[in-house]
């Protein structure tokens, strides 16, 4: 996983030197704090450091012990971020300490952990609920779907039948058949989605979860690898879209999107009609989805439940 020791020490840091001292001075701190007893080590009577010596975190993160000295020592080394993820779980960082480890080592991309299977604070599904009857959802960068209201479940019901873990927007659009597809301009609008994946991207290069993630769905979907080849960006605005309902009614809304502060890299889409006959439409459909649940709505829909059948 880690590489071997240089043959010789790397100089002292340069232009980033802060930076690098603020790391050592973060990793010591950090180090300090971990009993030895909690990692399965003996405190003994000669232990003079608290917590775990520099060569303990080394060996329990299966790196080089004068490599991990430089590293808190400042010196002009390039961590991977394997050994950081290593470092990491040895020292018992929390989410926020290690993102912040992972910028004090300036590293390329920072991962972040946000999958649709981990748990939210349940204020956001009451924000998501109480907006009702506009459909709304957090998602991240990478349009994991991590919450949403009942609205946007009677938009895409399709997308929420989906098991947690494989609630993503992007994969969804490429790979559902053509009748639970929900866009009504899907070139325009998929193609824009690509060019946002390819702008947050690189501030991910490093990150697994986001290269394992291209690389599956361009294995998937042809049409997704030619998008992606373009190397097209663009950034999150607010735009007008429509979609199509499961009876082939058309809704015109605007999508707004809203940073989430106390979830990284994640935001929250709100979805409001750009006209009356769209909020009505789209309060009946609601009420509808409340009914009968997603697989009801679908199995009801003119579009989407004569498409169903016709695919047997």
């Amino acid at each position: 996983m880690t590489s071997a020791d240089p043959a010789s020490p790397p100089g002292p840091a340069g232009g980033g030197g802060k930076r690098r001292s603020e790391l050592g001075a973060f990793l010591r701190l950090r180090r300090e704090r971990i009993a030895p007893e909690s990692v399965g080590l003996s405190r003994g009577t000669r232990r003079r450091t608290p917590g775990l010596r520099r060569e303990e975190v080394a060996q329990l993160s299966g790196i080089g012990v004068a490599w991990y000295t430089w590293l808190e020592q400042g010196r002009r080394i390039n961590p991977s971020v394997q050994v950081l993820d290593a470092i990491a779980r040895t020292l018992r960082l929390d989410r926020t300490e290690r993102d912040h480890l992972y910028r004090l080592a300036d590293v390329p991309g920072v991962p972040v952990d946000v999958s649709a299977g981990a748990p939210r604070p349940p204020e956001h599904q009451t924000i998501l609920d109480a907006l009702t009857p506009l459909p709304a959802t957090i998602v991240t960068a990478r349009y994991d779907v991590l919450a949403f209201n009942d609205a946007y479940a009677a938009l895409d019901p399709g997308l929420v039948l989906l098991p947690p873990p494989d609630r993503n927007v992007l994969r969804h659009l490429f790979t559902a058949e053509e009748h639970l597809q929900p866009l009504v301009d899907w070139e325009r609008e998929v193609s824009f989605m690509v060019a946002q994946l390819r702008a947050e991207s690189g501030r991910h290069l490093d990150d697994p979860h986001w290269t394992g993630f291209v690389r599956q769905l361009s294995e998937r979907s042809a049409r997704f690898a030619e998008m992606w080849a373009r190397h097209e960006v663009a950034s999150s605005v607010t735009r007008r879209k429509s979609f199509w309902t499961v009876d082939g009614d058309r809704l015109g809304l605007v999508a707004t999107g809203c940073a989430m502060a106390s979830a990284p890299d994640t935001r929250m889409w709100i979805y409001t009609p750009d006209d009356e006959e769209t909020e009505r439409l789209l309060g009946e459909l609601v009420a509808r989805y409340q009914e009968t649940g997603p697989a009801g709505l679908l199995e009801q829909g003119a579009r989407t439940g004569r498409g169903r059948r016709s695919a047997r």
